[in-house]
């Protein structure tokens, strides 16, 4: 009897956190940045094109990491060409995630695909781990473009 008890219950925790991830799944949340940050800490803190061996995008950047087999980067990397082909000033810039392990660890990358959005200095304003919706990185590219790093560089 306590053997099918504890079947139960592992069964409805496994459930319980299966609809949890998949609820996060793909979903860009925003990446809080320090509040009293001082401007050499921000400009530190910033991802540049040395760092992902690419230009940053005039506006923003699309940060995507994969793995060779990884089918939903696939998916993701053809959503985020076709964002950043929409978008005037947004580049998207694709790492292999097993031969760059320093900006994994760096950016805490824990699955493929992670896709990071920077604002035009480079500092990351989103973030989702899984495969984002279009819509979804339209809006994180609008924040990205609005939010408060760009107005102050005016």
């Amino acid at each position: 009897m306590a053997g099918i008890v504890v079947l139960g219950v592992t069964l409805v925790v496994g459930v319980l956190i299966g609809l949890v991830m998949r609820r996060r799944d793909g979903r860009l949340r925003a990446v809080r940045q320090p509040d009293q940050a001082s401007t050499d800490e921000r400009a530190r803190s910033a991802v540049t094109s040395g760092d992902i061996g690419a230009d940053l995008g005039e506006r923003a950047t699309l940060v995507q990491f994969s793995t060779a087999f990884c089918q939903p980067c696939r998916a993701t990397r053809r959503v985020l060409d076709e964002v950043a082909a929409m978008v005037p000033g947004v580049r998207h810039v694709e790492i292999d995630a097993e031969s760059r392990l320093d900006l994994v660890k760096r950016f805490d990358v824990m699955r493929t695909p992670t896709v990071l959005i920077l604002d035009h200095s480079g500092h990351i304003v989103k973030r989702a781990s899984g495969q984002p919706r279009k819509v979804d990185v339209i809006a994180a590219i609008g924040a990205a473009v609005d939010g408060p790093s760009h107005e102050s560089s005016h």
